[in-house]
């Protein structure tokens, strides 16, 4: 296989696309999944050639933010052919609710997709309630009655 040195088209679409929507100024985003499966949510954020020391997770108060950094892969001397790969930063935030313990929240990087687990904190996972006596209830009603 030959690759095309120019490509007018190509060329242009990403000259057309890196002047005009400001995509090489602002942070990318990075594509989601998001679950919830039983007492945890699984998020998975795509985030192809990004090296697990690029990755920066923080958490403040319910707002959880995604940064990583892609670097180019040339180096000076290189001769580049063809590069329309995107790299600089990649960010996103990620609203929590209080209903999960981003104490336990864990994370995990592999093959390309950043995997986290966010567990439903215990004091929102449904419970059962246990019925008093029936006597007691209506004890306590009529003392507090009469």
């Amino acid at each position: 296989m030959t690759l095309m040195r120019f490509d007018p088209f190509r060329d242009f679409d990403r000259m057309m696309e890196q002047n005009f929507s400001g995509a090489a100024r602002t942070p990318r985003s990075m594509p989601m999944t998001a679950l919830r499966r039983g007492d945890v949510f699984l998020v998975d954020l795509d985030l192809p050639g990004v090296d697990r020391n690029d990755v920066e997770l923080t958490v403040e108060r319910n707002v959880l933010t995604v940064r990583a950094q892609r670097a180019p892969v040339q180096q000076e001397g290189d001769e580049v052919i063809i590069d329309e790969r995107p790299y600089g930063e990649y960010a996103r935030q990620l609203f929590l609710g209080d209903m999960l313990d981003t104490t336990k929240l864990s994370a995990d990087l592999r093959d390309g997709v950043l995997h986290l687990t966010i567990p439903v904190s215990e004091q929102s996972k449904p419970r059962r309630i246990q019925l008093g006596s029936s006597e007691s209830t209506r004890t306590e009603v009529t003392t507090n009655a009469g």
